[in-house]
């Protein structure tokens, strides 16, 4: 691997593991000596790459730090354009709208004989007949995830059975065709997951809810036996 190469790898995988990691990992991924990790790593700060950190203790990327426009290889467009088209089909509209400008970014930064491999991919996603009939606002879900605001909603169970939730939305996760709000419930006081076409009436309070050890995201996935570091891989 060609230095050069080596450098924008270190900085990638930094980027992607948004943790502290050690000259010890980086000389592994990057089949070097740790010696020459504490050199690149000199060098890439350096040249204001902003890591932090020392040797024998771990490095750190700051958050922010963007890399320079990348060229992608068939099957990292492939891959970019099979997402953005899952998205565009089922998700909320202005989600799906957004992907749509994903693609057309896509086909733009492109070189001439990867756009007309673009639209003649093999991978697609069909239209979301095949879902869940959802009444609720998905987008209104999506934002209340990502400001931390409470929800509140009508719930029918699997069994029929009616009941008023109000909830701390942690994410919206889509499997297969039904989107789930894993969220820490007010009213059992612990974790529940709700199928978001079995919610109804949904309402947003305007009240963020407070920032609590043991009942976030990181947490959920745990008591799930996920580590939550699998979510940023």
């Amino acid at each position: 691997m060609r230095r050069a190469d080596r450098l924008f790898d270190i900085v990638e995988y930094m980027r992607r593991h948004r943790r502290v990691v050690t000259a010890d990992e980086l000389a592994g991924k990057m089949e070097v000596s740790v010696r020459t990790i504490y050199r690149d790593i000199a060098d890439l700060q350096a040249s204001r790459v902003p890591i932090e950190g020392e040797a024998g203790i771990g490095y750190l990327l700051r958050p922010g730090y963007d890399l320079p426009p990348l060229m992608f290889t068939e099957d990292e467009a492939e891959a970019l354009a099979l997402g953005a088209r899952i998205v565009a089909s089922w998700a909320d509209e202005e989600l799906a709208e957004s992907a749509r400008a994903v693609l057309a970014k896509l086909r733009a930064v492109l070189p001439p004989p990867l756009q007309k491999q673009m639209d003649a991919f093999g991978v697609m996603a069909p239209p979301d007949h095949y879902r869940a009939e959802i009444v609720v606002d998905l987008a209104a879900i999506r934002k209340a995830v990502r400001r931390r605001a409470k929800i509140r909603f009508g719930y029918v169970n699997a069994k029929g059975e009616q009941s008023e939730r109000t909830v701390w939305p942690l994410s919206l996760a889509f499997y297969g065709h039904v989107w789930i709000v894993p969220a820490w419930c007010e009213k059992r006081e612990a974790f529940r997951v709700f199928r978001a076409d079995r919610m109804r009436d949904l309402v947003l309070p305007g009240v963020r809810y407070p920032k609590v050890p043991g009942r976030d995201l990181d947490a959920y996935l745990l008591e799930q036996g996920i580590s939550p570091q699998d979510r940023l891989e």
